[in-house]
């Protein structure tokens, strides 16, 4: 069932019907945009509120990103960011493969239309033209039919007249005889344009219009067609972008069940843990007998409690919940409770531990190429390297004198440097061929500097150690991984002999049945002691 047949003369219906479906793929195509426009504006407001609550670099909540909780929430954040990206990605794809590629099509059809209407207004204007000239050789004929008529009948008057001479009646009659030819060569005139007008009126009804009518149905029906196609890749286009986006949301929920509460509280004592002793009882002041009592606590080294540390009148009671002044900082973190200031100083040496070395690499590589050198002078003047090799031994000198700086101070605050005998001692092992020093070469007689000898005295102290007695056994109540240096990991349930009982730092260092030992959070275990 076509146009051409069923609808050969509903030209105006047709005309009608493809101008609105042109108007419906405009109509779309400005859907489209408007919803990549909402994708865009939904992309950048999720990514600037993740902007938003992503901590700053140095702030107090990227310091407190150790918890977990925190962890997780970042993840969320850089989850809805990808997210964002998915949304943009959505809004990219329809504009490319909808808006754009539709636009340019409905150009072309327009076009195909115009072509195909002015096709039709043309053989519209053919036929009324011969319409046209059939109707005016038709008027014609009949004109010069009654006049021929009447030149009949006056010549046949003229003739019946006995006063009419001879010669009007030749005049009449000839004039009668021409004009009834004229009319003979109107009525061939008019009978040939009623036949070429027929013919033409045969050809505009039943080839050219519907000819011109199914090319327009053809093109309505592709019309239709991509429009159907272009829907399913509305939907295709977010599909695409689901197994991602369900990615991200996977992330968002393995971010949450990530939270460790237990971790989180053990990150809090580690962190802010201050190793004071709570305050004992205040002591009973008798003025009646007028004595001034001295303070009893008259210890030396480490201060036993908070108020030692902050210098706070011991004769007052110290409140938890009162607002503390911050003291000064000061080089050695003397300002900071025993514990952190131990953590801090542990650390600090760690990070001075590996510049040392790096430096150490650089002095050994700088020898290395003196030597090179030296032996192939064509690759290099070994002199051009005495100020590099200055300098690391320079920086070497100072990281080391550094180190014992800090380690002293560790000493007097009472950390136990198991871990640091260890990183020491594996230093003073690669320093003793490495420095080298642009006017003394290097000698395995060389005699070490002071920091070495303390080092070998702190080794030969670890090396005559023998096992201490077990002072009693703890059994682990959470698994711990034991990922720190002088830690050792244990399992929920494991049975472990205590060796050294908590000094009031939360660690406990135990021992398994095969040497091994290290520390473990004394909260991570139920530790009975031997009585």
């Amino acid at each position: 069932m076509d146009w051409g047949t069923e609808l050969w003369d509903q030209c105006d219906v047709i005309e009608k019907h493809t101008q609105s479906g042109l108007d419906l793929v405009e109509k779309y195509i400005k859907f489209v945009k408007e919803r990549t426009e909402i994708e865009q504006n939904y992309a950048k407001q999720i990514r600037n509120l993740t902007k938003k609550y992503s901590p700053k670099r140095g702030s107090k909540e990227e310091q407190e990103s150790r918890f977990s909780s925190h962890l997780s929430f970042f993840d969320v954040l850089n989850e809805m960011n990808d997210y964002a990206g998915q949304r943009e990605l959505i809004a990219e794809n329809m504009m490319m493969s909808i808006c754009i590629e539709l636009t340019k099509y409905l150009q072309e059809l327009k076009l195909e239309r115009k072509t195909h209407l002015s096709d039709a207004k043309k053989a519209q204007q053919s036929l009324e033209t011969t319409y046209k000239q059939l109707d005016n050789s038709k008027k014609r004929f009949e004109r010069e039919w009654r006049e021929a008529e009447k030149s009949a009948q006056y010549a046949e008057k003229t003739d019946q007249d006995i006063n009419a001479t001879k010669a009007d009646v030749e005049k009449a009659k000839q004039q009668a005889h021409m004009r009834t030819h004229i009319a003979e060569e109107c009525k061939n005139d008019y009978a040939a344009q009623l036949q070429k007008y027929n013919k033409e009126q045969n050809q505009f009804y039943f080839t050219d219009m519907p000819l011109i009518f199914n090319k327009l149905q053809d093109m309505d029906e592709r019309r239709v067609q991509k429009l159907g196609q272009t829907y399913i890749l509305f939907a295709e286009t977010e599909k695409q972008v689901m197994p991602i986006i369900g990615k991200c949301l996977e992330g968002i929920i393995r971010a949450g069940t990530s939270v460790n509460e237990k971790n989180d509280s053990l990150a809090l004592v580690e962190q802010h843990k201050s190793g004071f002793e709570r305050p004992g009882d205040l002591e009973f002041e008798d003025y009646s007998q007028g004595i001034n009592r001295a303070s009893s606590d008259s210890s030396l080294g480490t201060p036993k409690g908070p108020l030692d540390l902050l210098g706070k009148n011991k004769s007052k009671p110290f409140w938890l919940f009162s607002k503390k002044s911050k003291p000064a900082a000061t080089e050695d973190f003397g300002h900071l409770p025993p514990e952190q200031r131990r953590k801090r100083l542990q650390q600090k040496i760690d990070d001075i531990s590996k510049e040392l070395q790096k430096e150490l690499d650089q002095s050994e590589a700088l020898g290395k190429m003196k030597d090179v050198y030296e032996k192939n002078p064509q690759m290099g003047d070994p002199a051009s390297l005495a100020p590099q090799i200055n300098q690391t031994t320079h920086s070497i000198e100072r990281l080391r004198g550094e180190l014992n700086k800090y380690e002293s101070w560790l000493a007097g605050a009472g950390g136990r440097g198991d871990s640091h005998r260890y990183s020491t001692h594996s230093l003073n092992n690669n320093t003793g061929n490495s420095v080298y020093s642009p006017d003394v070469a290097p000698s395995d007689e060389s005699t070490p500097d002071s920091s070495q000898a303390i080092y070998a005295e702190f080794d030969d102290d670890f090396e005559e150690e023998e096992l201490s007695t077990p002072i009693g056994q703890c059994t682990a109540l959470y698994n711990f991984p034991g990922s720190s240096e002088g830690t050792i990991s244990m399992q929920e349930g494991e049975v472990l002999a205590v060796v050294e009982e908590d000094k009031g730092d939360g660690w406990t260092r135990v021992r398994r049945n095969n040497g091994d030992e290290g520390y473990i959070p004394t909260s991570y275990a139920n530790i009975s002691l031997n009585k």
